[in-house]
C-alpha cells in the first residue's frame, strides 16, 4: 500500500511539473518572429517657438541693459522657430496601411514618419484621433500589402496570463519584453479607461506599441507607466483592445468618435445613500441633475437611480458611462430606474456626446425659499438676493444656504460646509427650513437612519446621506 501511495505522489509531481512547463513557454522567439513585421517605429516632427534660454534679470535703465540686449541678439538662432522630434511606437492593423498608435505620440505633429521592421520608411497622415482614450489612427500609402495583426478579446485575458510588449523604447529600435497580466480594469483618469496592467517592461518610446497575448493577437495598446524615475519598474498600462477596436472602427469610418449620450449627471450609490433611499443594495447610478437632453425628454428626473441600461445591470457610474459611450448614437434603449420606492422603465433615444459637449450645459432652475433654522448640526438661512449674488446663483435659485456647520456634527464629517445650498431632502424640493424638518420627521417615523440631501456647491450637484445620529 505504501509503495502504491508513493507511486501516486510521484505521478502527481510529474503531472504538476508538466502542466507548469505547458503554462510557461520555453521561448517567445517564434511568436516574436511572426508578429515583429507588423510593429512600427514612429518619428514625429514639430515646429516649436525658439527658446533662447533664461534671460538675466537686468533693472530697467541699468548701464548693463544695452549690453545684455546686444548679447541676446548675437546668440545663434535667437528666438527663431526650430524643429523638434519625438519617438513612439505603433502597429499595422490592415494590409492597406492603417496604423494604430497613441494620440500623445502624434499630437501637434507636422510630419509623421513610419519606420517598418525591415528599415523602410513611409510618411503617414492622421485619419482621426481620440484624446479620451489616447488613441490615434494613421494611414500610409503603399503599393504592396503590409504584414498586420488583429485585435484579440481583452476581456478574455486573465490576471497571470503571459503577454509580450513590443516597440521602440528610449529610441533604441525594435525591442521585445515579456511579462504577465498583473491586473485588469484599471482606471487612471479618463471616463472610458479600461487598462490592462502588466509587468512587461514599458518605457518611453513604447507608447502606442502593442501588447500581445500568446496567440499573437493585440489585447492592449501600451500607453502609460507608473514610475518615480521615468523608467520601467514593472507597472505599465495598456488600453484594452475591446475599447481600442471600437474607437479605431469609428475613426476609420468617420474620422472621429461618435459616442452615445444619455444627458445626466450621476454619482455612485453608497451604503448610506442606499439606506436613505430604501434600496436593498448599494448599486446603480444616482442621477444628480438632468439638463436638456435625451434623458429629460424620456421623463428621467433628478433623484432617479439607474439600475440597468439596455438590459445590462449598472454596478456604478463608471460602468454606466462606458456602456452609454459604447452604444450607437440614435439607438432607443430601455433604462430601468428606481423612483419613490419602486422601479419603472423609460425609453431613451441616445444623443451624441461629442455634440453635447460642444454646447454649454443648460442652467437648472431651482425654486424660491425662506425661513432660517438649525437642523442636524447645520445653521441654515433663507436664500436672500444678497446671498444669491455672493454665491453667484441664478435669481430663481431656491433652497437653504448653509451658513455654519457644527464641527462636532455628522454633517461636518460628511463634508458639508458653509456656502453649500441644500435644494432637496428625501428627494423632495425644499421651500423653507420647516420643509426640511418635516422631511426629517417623516424619515425618522419611517425608521430611516439617515436623510438624503441634494447639495449644490459651485454649481455642481451631489447627494449626501446624512445620518440622524452618530
Amino acid at each position: 500500500m505504501r509503495a502504491l501511495w508513493l507511486g501516486v505522489v510521484a505521478l502527481a509531481l510529474v503531472l504538476a511539473q508538466a502542466m507548469s512547463a505547458a503554462a510557461r513557454p520555453d521561448s517567445l522567439a517564434d511568436l516574436a518572429e511572426k508578429i515583429s513585421p507588423s510593429v512600427v517605429n514612429i518619428t514625429t516632427s514639430t515646429v516649436v517657438a525658439g527658446q533662447s534660454g533664461p534671460n538675466p534679470i537686468v533693472p530697467e535703465g541699468s548701464p548693463f541693459e544695452d549690453f545684455f540686449k546686444e548679447f541676446q541678439d548675437r546668440k545663434p538662432g535667437g528666438d527663431r522657430p526650430r524643429r523638434s522630434s519625438a519617438l513612439g511606437s505603433g502597429f499595422v492593423i490592415s494590409e492597406d496601411g492603417y496604423i494604430v498608435t497613441n494620440n500623445h505620440v502624434i499630437e501637434s505633429a507636422d510630419e509623421i514618419v513610419i519606420e517598418f521592421f525591415g528599415g523602410e520608411e513611409l510618411d503617414a497622415k492622421v485619419v482621426g484621433t481620440d484624446p479620451n482614450t489616447d488613441i490615434a489612427l494613421l494611414k500610409v500609402e503603399t503599393d504592396k500589402p503590409l504584414p498586420y495583426v488583429k485585435f484579440g478579446d481583452s476581456d478574455s485575458s486573465r490576471v497571470g496570463d503571459w503577454v509580450m510588449a513590443m516597440g521602440n523604447p528610449l529610441g533604441q529600435g525594435f525591442s521585445v519584453s515579456a511579462g504577465i497580466v498583473s491586473a485588469r480594469n484599471r482606471a487612471l483618469s479618463g471616463s472610458y479607461d479600461d487598462y490592462i496592467q502588466t509587468d512587461a517592461a514599458i518605457n518611453r518610446g513604447n507608447s502606442g506599441g502593442p501588447l500581445f497575448n500568446m496567440d499573437g493577437d493585440v489585447i492592449g495598446v501600451n500607453t502609460a507607466i507608473l514610475s518615480p524615475n521615468g523608467g520601467s519598474i514593472g507597472i505599465g498600462f495598456s488600453m484594452a483592445s475591446n475599447v481600442v477596436s471600437k474607437v479605431v472602427a469609428q475613426l476609420k469610418d468617420f474620422g472621429e468618435t461618435r459616442r452615445g449620450w444619455l444627458g445626466v449627471r450621476i454619482q455612485d450609490v453608497t451604503e448610506d445613500v442606499a439606506e436613505a433611499m430604501g434600496l436593498e443594495t448599494a448599486a446603480g447610478a444616482l442621477v444628480t441633475d438632468v439638463p436638456e437632453g435625451p434623458a429629460k425628454e424620456s421623463g428621467m428626473i433628478q433623484g432617479d437611480v439607474i439600475m440597468s441600461f439596455d438590459g445590462v445591470e449598472v454596478t456604478d457610474t463608471r460602468s454606466l458611462v462606458r456602456q452609454v459611450g459604447n452604444t450607437d448614437v440614435g439607438k432607443t434603449v430601455r433604462v430601468l430606474v428606481f423612483r419613490d420606492g419602486k422601479t419603472q422603465t423609460l425609453k431613451v433615444t441616445l444623443g451624441r456626446r461629442e455634440a453635447a459637449e460642444a454646447v454649454p450645459a443648460a442652467v437648472t432652475k431651482p425654486e424660491e425659499v425662506e425661513a432660517p433654522k438649525e437642523i442636524l448640526g447645520l445653521t441654515l438661512s433663507p436664500l436672500t438676493n444678497e446671498l444669491r449674488k455672493e454665491l453667484q446663483l441664478s435669481p430663481k435659485a431656491s433652497g437653504l444656504v448653509v451658513m455654519d456647520v457644527d464641527e462636532t456634527s455628522v454633517a461636518s464629517e460628511k463634508g458639508l460646509r458653509a456656502g453649500d445650498l441644500i435644494t432637496e431632502a428625501g428627494q423632495q424640493k425644499l421651500e423653507t427650513a420647516a420643509d426640511l424638518q418635516a422631511r426629517v420627521d417623516e424619515a425618522q417615523e419611517a425608521g430611516r437612519k439617515s436623510m438624503l440631501l441634494l447639495i449644490r456647491r459651485n454649481g455642481e450637484p451631489r447627494f449626501v446621506a446624512l445620518p440622524f445620529k452618530r
